[in-house]
């Protein structure tokens, strides 16, 4: 069979490389009509893929033109106007192209420039072409800007290649001046549009190209070989081994091109002259000395704490060791929420990728962020004392839980909103961080649940009687500052049932990605049946955090009920290198004594979620049309100073007008000062004391739980009742 392949023409007499393309017959390679083949032709290629624009704006068709004479890629509104002015045009030249870990069909191109298309074909077939065609355009116009470098050191690299039809894993030393693969043979000085300007591309990063190039190669060789393995002998191209071998070399691939396009930003970010210039200056992005880690904080004092006419709240020390006193929230106070459901574009991130980039080179794999100040334009505008009581939003599953018949169907029941809990406790796609809750801060807030929600799955509506409704009550508060535990409760009285949680939120920097481990321990009572459910939570994944940052969670959770002997065990799957889909979960309950299992779950914990039980019933769940009941929270103005909103309301504020160095200020007031109270603890040895919260053996426990209460009017029928 005639196979088009890639080839590379030694010069003996020149010591170059030549990159052309052979047609040879190869009897270990065998590929159908459907297979993709690699080719090195260069070719213009156009037709229709869909550019993401903005959170606001999404996905949209744009008609999209590689040229590569010139080296650009363009994009036209439709193929009717282009004959006009193009829309966007994107130099290839130094450019990395990336298929993206999202899915099959996205992919990336991030220019020198820092500008970046982040692109979607049909399918992954179309996304291969595009990608493929990209990259050939982009290393003849790479090696264009290379000519006018200087030549680097001869060396020898050892490459794979297909040496014969017999023996396709042979390999070949081939020794070469490395300046001249970043020219083709053919190429000419005076017919490139670089010709006359420096390249921006200093020695080192030329190498690294170069390398790139060669790693390509042999990815491009691997991949040819193993899809061309004949069917009828020997191993299969679908062999788990082979398969996992060309999803490592595949994500291997796409680390380094995200790796090369770093290294590039930070080159632009500190190149001081336009391209052509004849030197380079090496400068660190222009950050405000707040953001840099290790930078000298300005002292607070009284005349500090005003802020473009914003008077900051002072709190005298006196009070220091104690957040105030215990306080009864009165529920008539409360109103619905009225905050925005979804959060506003990222759009910041584009302009602000230097000081990101910056963050990065100080950071290393695996280090804790704990104590890492991060840029605030990367906020989310709540805090994450707030976001704990947005996962109890269908607060009808909640209480729906102790109306199970069985210990079976409790537990069931239970899976059901713990895995309906998470999507909207992400408001929006888009990966922000909430507030680091400042130490001793709270967070209280309520919901209605009308007594009909449980049985006919309705909402709270505006005007229904309250006698009507059952009352879930949450409190939250920030028990520890080092390390980072926060505590909160939740109860229904009427239902008596309750659920208490502790988490220790633990971030480390993962390269491409930033990884949070939720450590700790959540316990449900249902004291209607004498039952205690103890659970875990999953970890969270920011990723792409260069370009678009979303989220997905992994690991594994359990859930235990002792006393009936029923457990489940929940695993959060990250989407692995090579195929496989997003946000996916799966799920068993199971009865330990006869190790039976009783209902599987399996779906999308986003998404749609199907219930299969023991008996064959099957119970499919839309997580996004699930009803959602908006919290109610007092007005700022009558919120205590250490609550949530009221404490960040200025930064809230600035983030809402994208005044971020506003934003900054307020939140730079905020943790000198917990800075400050600190250390006047320290030296006046004053122990931190807790508002709401009590420390037991290795966790915290909500002061007055319902269980507690409940116990106490079996033996005292005059004990008072208690408000969280």
């Amino acid at each position: 069979m005639q196979v088009e392949t890639a080839g590379i023409r030694v010069s003996d007499s020149e010591n170059k490389l030549d990159v052309h393309t052979q047609s040879s017959t190869q009897g270990s390679f065998r590929t159908s009509s459907k297979s993709w083949q690699y080719s090195d032709h260069m070719e213009n290629v156009d037709g229709y893929l869909m550019k993401y624009t903005n959170l606001v704006t999404g996905w949209q068709y744009r008609f999209f033109v590689l040229n590569n004479e010139a080296g650009l890629l363009e994009y036209f509104v439709n193929e009717q106007s282009r004959l006009q002015k193009p829309r966007g045009t994107l130099p290839l030249a130094g450019a990395v192209i990336s298929p993206s870990d999202e899915d099959s069909h996205t992919f990336t191109v991030n220019a020198i420039s820092g500008e970046q298309y982040k692109l979607r074909a049909t399918d992954a077939k179309e996304r291969q072409h595009w990608v493929s065609r990209l990259q050939i355009c982009t290393q003849h116009h790479t090696e264009a800007m290379g000519k006018t470098n200087p030549p680097l050191k001869t060396r020898s690299l050892s490459t794979t290649s297909q040496g014969s039809a017999s023996s396709p894993g042979s390999q070949r030393r081939i020794s070469y001046n490395t300046g001249s693969l970043l020219g083709l043979s053919q190429f000419h000085r005076g017919s490139s549009p670089y010709s006359s300007k420096r390249s921006l591309l200093p020695d080192h990063l030329v190498e690294a190209r170069e390398m790139m190039s060669q790693a390509q190669g042999q990815h491009r060789d691997l991949v040819q070989c193993i899809e061309g393995l004949p069917a009828s002998q020997g191993p299969s191209p679908l062999d788990q081994d082979l398969l996992l071998l060309k999803a490592t070399s595949l994500a291997t691939m796409t680390c380094l091109s995200d790796c090369l396009h770093i290294l590039q930003l930070q080159q632009v970010a500190r190149q001081k002259v336009p391209l052509g210039g004849p030197t380079i200056e090496w400068l660190e992005p222009k950050l405000p000395d707040i953001l840099k880690n290790g930078g000298a904080l300005v002292s607070i004092t009284k005349d500090s704490i005003k802020t473009q006419g914003t008077v900051l709240e002072p709190i005298e020390m006196d009070s220091c060791d104690i957040a105030g006193e215990q306080e009864d929230i009165d529920a008539e106070e409360e109103q619905e929420d009225s905050c925005p459901a979804e959060e506003e574009d990222l759009g910041a991130v584009e302009e602000e990728r230097s000081v990101i980039l910056h963050l990065l080179s100080q950071l290393k794999l695996g280090m804790d962020l704990t104590r890492v100040v991060l840029p605030t334009f990367i906020l989310e505008k709540r805090s994450l004392l707030e976001m704990y009581a947005d996962f109890m939003s269908h607060p009808d599953l909640f209480v729906a839980i102790t109306d199970g018949a069985s210990p079976m169907e409790r537990m069931v029941q239970f899976v059901e909103y713990y895995l309906t809990s998470f999507h909207e406790g992400r408001k929006g796609a888009i990966a922000k961080k909430p507030y680091n809750p400042i130490i001793g801060e709270t967070f209280h807030c309520s919901w209605r649940v009308p007594k009909m929600a449980t049985s006919q799955g309705g909402i709270q509506k505006e005007g229904s009687n309250p006698s009507d409704c059952y009352h879930l009550r949450f409190v939250a508060e920030q028990v520890s500052h080092h390390p980072p535990v926060s505590g909160f409760y939740a109860e229904c009285q009427e239902r008596q049932m309750c659920v208490n949680t502790h988490v220790w939120t633990k971030s480390k920097f993962m390269g491409m990605s930033i990884g949070v481990s939720m450590i700790g321990e959540g316990n449900l009572h249902l004291l209607e049946h004498g039952e205690e459910y103890t659970f875990t939570l999953p970890s969270a994944y920011a990723r792409s955090i260069l370009t678009v940052p979303w989220v997905e969670l992994g690991g594994k959770v359990n859930v235990n009920c002792a006393k009936t002997g029923y457990s489940a065990a929940i695993t959060f799957q990250t989407k692995p290198f090579y195929g496989g889909k997003l946000h996916r979960v799966n799920a068993e309950v199971k009865h330990n004594p006869t190790n039976s299992v009783v209902c599987r779950v399996q779906g999308e914990w986003n998404g749609v979620l199907e219930f299969s039980y023991s008996n064959g019933e099957t119970r499919v769940i839309d997580v996004t049309k699930l009803p959602v009941t908006r919290k109610r929270v007092r007005p700022n103005d009558r919120q205590g100073p250490y609550e949530s909103r009221r404490l960040w309301q200025h930064v809230t504020e600035s983030l809402q007008q994208r005044d971020m160095e506003k934003a900054t200020e307020h939140k730079r007031f905020l943790e000198e000062r917990q800075r400050k109270e600190e250390r006047h603890r320290t030296e006046t040895e004053t122990p931190w004391r807790t508002k709401y919260f009590e420390r037991k053996g290795e966790g915290w426990v909500y002061h007055k739980p319902l269980w507690k209460i409940v116990s106490g009017r079996s033996s005292s029928p005059a004990a008072s009742q208690a408000n969280p």
